[in-house]
Order: C-alpha cells, then structure tokens, then sequence
C-alpha cells in the first residue's frame, strides 16, 4: 500500500474541508489540543449559511473562529464534555451547553451514540512511515469518536508532539477521508508555573506527608495539585508511578527529579499512563516520542478497575466547596457552571480499591466573593443550584490549610465535627451553630 498516493489523493484545502459540513449536522471538533483552526477559520467564513449545527469538543484552549460569528447562537450550539473559561462565557451568551458525562464513559457513548459524528475535524502529528496521524496528547475518545464518524477530517499539525501508546493513540491514512495542512501554529498551552500560595503548601505539606515510596499517581490541574507535584519533586520519595486521566506539567518536574520510575506499577510497568496532556511547551517536549509516556484512551486510565489494580493509588484532586454532610462540589458556583465532572468520582473510587490507596480532595478554607468578603468552602450544605461530584458516601480524604480529614465510615455528627476542624477558625462557630440546626452537631471534644 502507498501510504504517500493516498496522502496526496485525500489532501485538500480547509475550504473544501469546510464545505463538507451542512445544516443540522453533528460536528467533533475534537479535544482540548486537537481542536482544529484552519478548517475552524473555514468554516466560520461560511457559518451565515449554515443553521442548527451542533458541536462537541471541550477544555477549549483558544477561541474558536465559529464564536466569533455574528449571533452565533442562530447558527449553532456548542456542547461541550468539561467547561473552561471560553466555554463559560459562550454560556453566558446563549450557545454553549455542558454535557454531564463521567469522562471514561465518552468512548463507550460514541460507540452506542444515536447521535454520531456526521463529521469529525480535529489536529493531528504528521503522518508516519506507516501511514498514521497521531492524535497528539489526547488520545482520550478519539478513536470512538472517529470509529463512528461518517467523514473523517484530519488538520495536520508539524509542531502536534507524537505521543506514544498502548492502543487507540491515532488513525491510519486509509481511514481518513479528508487532509488539510493547516498553518502549523504553536500548540496551546495551559496553565504555567504559577508560584505556589501559602495555602497551596500548607496543604501540599500535608498530602505529601501520606505518600509512600512506590505509590501510583493522579494529579487533577490546579496550583494544589502542581504545589502537590514540586513538593514531591524535591521529597526524598522514589520509584513513583504515574497513571492520571490529565497530564500536567508537574509530572515532568518529578520525571526529571529522578522520582518517577513506574517499577512498582502492577500494570504498564514502566509506563506513564494518560488520557490526555495540557500545560506548557516542557511537557508537550517531553512527551514527544518518549516511549516512558503512554498516551491511552479515557475508558482505559479512568476505569476503576485500572486504578483499582494499582497498589498504593494516591489521587489527587480540588474542589468549589463541601458541605458539613461530605458531599464534594467540584463543578460549578450554584448554578454556575464552571467544569464537568471528568474523572474525579473515577479516581476517588479506584483509590480506595487500591491496596493502600488513597484520594485526597482539597481547597482553601476560604475565598473572596466579588464584594471581597471572605467566604468558606465548607458549607452547612451546598448552595442552591450546586453540583455533587462525589457523594457523600465516596469521599475519602479532605483537606485544607488547616488540617486533614478522613471522611471515610464517619457518621453524621462525625463528619460535622471533622470538617468543622479544618475550616477557618473565623466560620467554625456559625457551622457549629447550623450543624445544630441540622441535628448532625454531638461535640466530642473541647
């Protein structure tokens, strides 16, 4: 098979490509880093003839050419399967939907979907010696979604990192319908290195305090998380594993501070196991043909099986808010959408599987509302309109800069009280005086 002809017989331009989308049509545009812009800036030219498309993608790290049409609302929503900070503004001016999903079970949902991708438009490396586009650092729920789409368009990326795997981490020329060679813009980056808070230590401090030497990781974004990350970095920790759903910039740091080794993994020994990559051009550096990393999709880093056979599972994840009952809010401000539901319940469940697994959930105590007052995250119970990512029953370890609990097997009044103890000092008697209230207050210790 010539690899090269059938190149060349697929390669077209981004109007061309775009011209392929019609009225009513299902549209991917992708994952995070893979989100096209050629073919985007294509079609956006032409979205005034079009009417009633719905678009999927999400964790947007740029503006797409489409939102910025005029009343884009007339033309097309946008459904996205976890929110940022784009995405919340589309909401806010009427075309943008979240779609509450546990993010392993994408792949499984494109697969059984009545609603399959008319076309797919995503980002892809070159193509290789062997006639495949990687799909970069999100390998995710590519394949499902391609495995089910009716035209394939592919946007070629030279500056897109190769991201190695174990299955399902890119697609074969001969199943493509359509090539563009897109502009090569830099990838998008995310995040940076945002010096940590005093609360973000304070809190990492604690954490890091629990892991053992050999334990398997998972870091959600955010600075606790990264604060989590330099910590360990300069700890005297060794032969740490790596399996996340997100790959952050924090991992990189530990890799080259000789911690990572993945020679205690009971599965993908060696490997550092991820559904898909975002932060800075370090990581998407590091990830580059690196056979250490192993780009996987989401059905397979987030199944609590996988996490589950992964001895000393340390889970690492923020949250908005938590009420004195335990019930974890990590997506949105009451009503206010602000992310999705990702992986979080996943990795909660799975590391409590884990023999000597753990997952950690934490915050600041409190934070400043927009008239500066000071607010705490711990709540007699969630604010109207508030999302429960992780019950009550499944959460694990929370913490603040004031403490660490386990939540774990606590009856109500228990709870309460282990809450109560890591919020601010300034909120502890109100919660006191509400728990009371709520019959869940039986003070046991002075």
């Amino acid at each position: 098979m010539d690899f090269e002809s059938m190149y060349k017989s697929k390669l077209t331009t981004a109007q061309a490509a775009a011209n392929v989308v019609k009225s009513g049509d299902w549209v991917d545009y992708g994952w995070t880093t893979t989100t096209p812009v050629a073919v985007d800036k294509a079609l956006a030219a032409r979205m005034n003839e079009l009417t009633d498309i719905k678009f999927r993608g999400g964790i947007l790290m740029w503006v797409p050419e489409i939102f910025k049409v005029e009343n884009a609302a007339d033309h097309f929503v946008w459904n996205s399967w976890h929110m940022g900070g784009i995405e919340r503004k589309a909401i806010a001016e009427g075309f943008s939907f979240y779609a509450p999903i546990r993010y392993s079970e994408l792949p499984r949902y494109y697969r059984d979907s009545t609603c399959p991708p008319d076309v797919a438009i995503f980002q892809v490396a070159p193509m290789d010696q062997h006639g495949y586009f990687n799909f970069g650092p999100s390998a995710s729920h590519m394949m499902a979604c391609c495995e089910r789409a009716k035209t394939i368009i592919v946007e070629v990326n030279e500056n897109m990192p190769r991201c190695l795997g174990g299955h399902e981490a890119g697609i074969h020329v001969s199943k493509v319908d359509m090539i563009v060679e897109g502009d090569n813009p830099a990838i998008a980056e995310l995040g940076g290195a945002t010096a940590a808070t005093e609360v973000d230590q304070a809190v990492a401090k604690l954490i890091v305090s629990e892991i053992p030497d050999g334990a398997c990781l998972q870091l959600g974004i955010g600075g606790m998380p990264n604060a989590v990350g330099t910590m360990i970095a300069e700890s005297d920790l060794k032969d740490l594993g790596v399996h996340t759903e997100m790959y952050v910039d924090a991992f990189v740091d530990i890799t080259k501070a000789g911690k990572i080794t993945g020679a205690r993994k009971n599965i993908d020994r060696f490997r550092q196991t991820y559904a898909f990559a975002a932060g800075t051009k370090k990581l998407y550096d590091f990830l580059d043909d690196n056979p250490e990393c192993m780009s996987a999709p989401v059905d397979y880093t987030n199944d609590i099986r996988s996490i589950a056979a992964l001895d000393n599972f340390i889970s690492i994840n923020n949250a908005v808010d938590i009420d004195l009952y335990g019930q974890v809010n990590a997506e949105s401000a009451g009503t206010k959408n602000i992310s999705g539901a990702g992986g979080q319940l996943d990795f909660v469940l799975g590391a409590y599987l884990s023999k000597g697994g753990k997952s950690f959930i934490c915050c600041s105590s409190t934070f400043k509302n927009k008239q500066g007052e000071l607010v705490s995250r711990i709540r007699p119970t969630l604010a109207n309109g508030s999302v429960v990512t992780d019950t009550r029953a499944n959460t694990n370890y929370f913490v603040t800069e004031y403490g660490m609990v386990n939540l774990k097997g606590l009856s109500g009044w228990q709870r309460a009280e282990a809450l109560i103890s890591v919020a601010h000092p300034q909120f502890r008697d109100e919660l006191i005086k509400e728990a009371e209230k709520m019959n869940i207050w039986r003070r046991s210790n002075k």
